[in-house]
């Protein structure tokens, strides 16, 4: 069996990965080829070009870099044409990975494809998943909501579970430990300060959490904070933290998942990160703003009154956020030190969290194993099967 798979960055690299490492659990002989980064590579592929390529290319970059990005989808979509996979999987990406299937759709019509997250047409961009039947055939679903707007689209797909419950946990002895290591006494309430990755996002972010967490320390004394930073932003973030209080500890890439463990609450930008938290267990307080003009528009194309994945998943308005003009330190320090009392906010949203967990697949298959057996299944639909002894 030969499966041609594509990432574009390093979240679909880790979900291929996983995928790759699923299916290869279950055909003994499949071969993988085409665009992915290290994670894949563990898995046997040899990336046709560097992922990062495709990595650099957000909203700002796209200009300079169409020309090299058009030549790379024409280049990726004859690779699989000469290829004849018996499968085309894009993960994630889909600038890049719809239009190399768009492409290979027009000389390959047969040949079944596969996208590997579906779109938040829930949220916004309804159009979305109606221009991709004609490309697409099969999704896998990260959101356990997500599978009936593909259905109604004319798109089979399944809901395989989403990554972080396969994530690694740090146990309450690393919780500790992190807590001796950065004096911070066992009872002293630690916050986790989570301002975005992105420059203009802690640009925006860092000033207004500083201010709230100021106002919460007044009514806990002896409140520290962590803070988390990404490579690419970390001396920028620094810097905002002058005047945060708590004697600020920046974590290393080490130190997250025992600090996640450790706290007792969250100030976060808004994001995927509210799903890492709920992971570990920690309520959360969401805010985020963004330019006015994307504030504007946003406003008028979102059709969801959270956008908190928390509350969505959960199906509850349990975790408080504060978005555009309302994130303001005078709306966001009643709610954080609501979350650092033993009170009916915190019960109510630790009740939303595990509920979270449990319908995002924590405790069942992995979500690699469960994607991968949603692929073989599709494409057996298809009269597409490992041959006779290659399924273990």
């Amino acid at each position: 069996m030969r499966a041609f798979v594509i990432a574009g960055e390093a979240s679909g690299d880790a979900l291929g990965a996983a995928l790759m490492a699923g299916l290869r659990a279950r055909v003994r002989d499949i071969d993988f080829i085409g665009v992915g980064g290290s994670g894949m590579a563990t898995q046997g592929l040899e990336s046709r070009f560097p992922m990062a390529e495709l990595s650099v290319m957000g909203l700002a970059e796209i200009l300079p870099k169409y020309r090299q990005l058009k030549r790379r989808i024409r280049e990726t979509a004859d690779a699989v044409i000469a290829a004849r996979p018996d499968v085309l999987i894009g993960i994630d990406s889909p600038d890049f990975c719809l239009r190399v299937a768009r492409q290979v759709r027009a000389a390959r019509p047969d040949l079944p494809v596969v996208h590997y997250v579906a779109p938040s047409v829930w949220a916004w961009r309804p159009g979305r998943a109606r221009r991709m039947a004609g490309v697409v055939d099969h999704v896998l679903a990260l959101l356990p909501f997500e599978p009936p707007y593909m259905h109604a689209a004319g798109i089979s797909c399944d809901f395989v579970g989403h990554p972080v419950v396969a994530a690694p946990r740090a146990a309450a002895a690393d919780a500790a430990a992190f807590r001796a290591a950065h004096a911070i006494a066992p009872g002293a309430p630690l916050v986790l300060g989570l301002p975005g990755s992105r420059r203009g996002e802690i640009e925006r972010l860092a000033p207004r959490f500083g201010a709230t967490l100021q106002q919460v320390a007044q009514a806990h004394p002896g409140l520290r904070v962590a803070v988390a930073t990404v490579p690419a932003t970390a001396e920028f973030a620094q810097a905002q933290l002058a005047d945060w209080p708590g004697a600020p500890v920046v974590l290393g890439p080490d130190d997250k998942h025992a600090a996640f463990a450790a706290a007792d609450a969250a100030l976060a930008a808004s994001g995927t990160v509210s799903l890492e938290l709920a992971a570990a267990g920690v309520p959360m307080v969401i805010g985020y703003d963004m330019a006015p003009l994307t504030r504007f528009a946003m406003a008028r194309l979102l059709r969801i009154d959270t956008v908190t994945l928390v509350n969505l998943v959960s199906e509850t308005r349990a975790v408080p956020e504060f978005l555009g003009r309302d994130c303001r330190a005078n709306r966001m320090a009643p709610a954080l030190d609501a979350l650092l009392r033993d009170g009916p906010e915190r019960a109510a949203q630790r009740a939303a969290i595990g509920q979270t967990m449990a319908r995002l697949g924590q405790g069942g298959p992995p979500p690699g194993q469960r994607a991968a057996d949603s692929v073989l299944e599709f494409l057996g639909k298809r009269g597409i099967a490992p041959h006779a002894g290659e399924v273990q």
